[in-house]
């Protein structure tokens, strides 16, 4: 045993004031940390059968998540409210969670022209556990809490907890924290022996199974859950006016890629030619939405804008409030 890990199992040991053994019940217990009987044998397999065992164990995932279709409305629902007076939207987890938030909040902003605060990812240990694992910072339940005060966040944002297990001390003291000063919460986890439905007002619990390595709750689990969060975050924007059928208006045009693909995008919806859809996204200031209104409801950008405003950025009802 290295000299970390003996310092670790002493501090661990006074923080919990036992042997550990409560701990050591409790994850023989989660669904996540069972042992699956279909790969017991994958050491012995072939490189071939290897990735068939694991993509066979991949496709129990996408019926799990569409198990919890119900509570994942839910969650948008609270998630949509709460942007529509001001609020945003946090994601708190840790190793492989806490990763899942980051990616997913750091990819709204060049998706959906959000704003780079609406959506935010908060990782046990900081950015630096992004790159390089940290045991350990997840058995603080203190550090949430002080990870999200460092934030501002407030009663009218709303967390959600990711916790492939379900029993994160860092994400856990989160959630309670922030369901105590009244903001809504929601909880993502994976363990059907646990819903935890006194610790947020919305628990998602996608139950995959044991992973194809016991534990190893970045495979199926993990999957699970980036599956969840891409929902959450597009049905969220494309409720409040993002997209326009289904492609992307709200684009920021900040990268040649990003330029490009707003021309394309006029050019789709209205018929324009190339240079048109420049020349129309020039007279829109480079904002895909006033393009579009523009143009379909024969506006100038002023009336544009003003249509835009009156109907919260929804692109369809901002033409119909132009023709009234």
């Amino acid at each position: 045993m290295t000299s970390g890990a003996k310092i670790f199992l002493k501090s661990n040991h006074r923080a919990n004031g036992s042997d550990g053994s409560d701990i050591f019940e409790e994850l023989s217990n989660l669904v996540t940390e069972q042992v699956n009987p279909r790969t017991r044998r994958i050491d012995r397999a072939s490189t071939r059968n290897i990735l068939n065992l694991m993509n066979d164990e991949d496709q129990m995932v996408a019926p799990a998540v569409r198990g919890e279709i119900p509570q994942i409305a839910r969650a948008v629902d609270m998630i949509v409210a709460a942007m529509q007076q001001g609020g945003r939207l946090f994601y708190i987890g840790a190793g492989t969670s806490g990763r899942l938030g980051v990616l997913d909040a750091s990819e709204c902003p060049p998706t959906f022209g959000c704003e780079p605060d609406l959506v935010q990812g908060v990782i046990a240990g900081g950015i630096g556990t992004l790159v390089k694992s940290r045991e350990g910072v997840e058995d603080r339940a203190a550090a949430g809490i002080r990870d999200l005060q460092r934030r501002k966040f407030s009663a009218k944002d709303v967390l959600c907890g990711l916790a492939a297990s379900s029993r994160t001390p860092y994400v856990l003291g989160a959630l309670e924290w922030a369901r105590g000063i009244g903001s809504k919460t929601i909880f993502i986890h994976c363990d059907a022996s646990n819903k935890r439905r006194k610790t947020a007002d919305v628990v998602i619990h996608p139950v995959v199974g044991p992973e194809v390595i016991m534990g190893s709750t970045r495979m199926k689990s993990g999957t699970a859950q980036k599956l969840v969060l891409n929902m959450l975050t597009t049905a969220s924007m494309v409720r409040l006016g993002k997209v326009y059928g289904n492609l992307m208006v709200d684009l920021q045009m900040n990268s040649r890629k990003l330029v490009e693909r707003s021309k394309r995008v006029v050019m789709m919806v209205t018929g324009l030619e190339y240079a048109e859809a420049g020349e129309l996204l020039a007279k829109a200031d480079g904002h895909v939405k006033t393009a579009l209104v523009m143009h379909l409801g024969s506006l100038t950008r002023r009336k544009a804008q003003h249509a835009l405003k009156k109907s919260d950025g929804h692109v369809r009802q901002a033409l119909a409030f132009s023709r009234k």
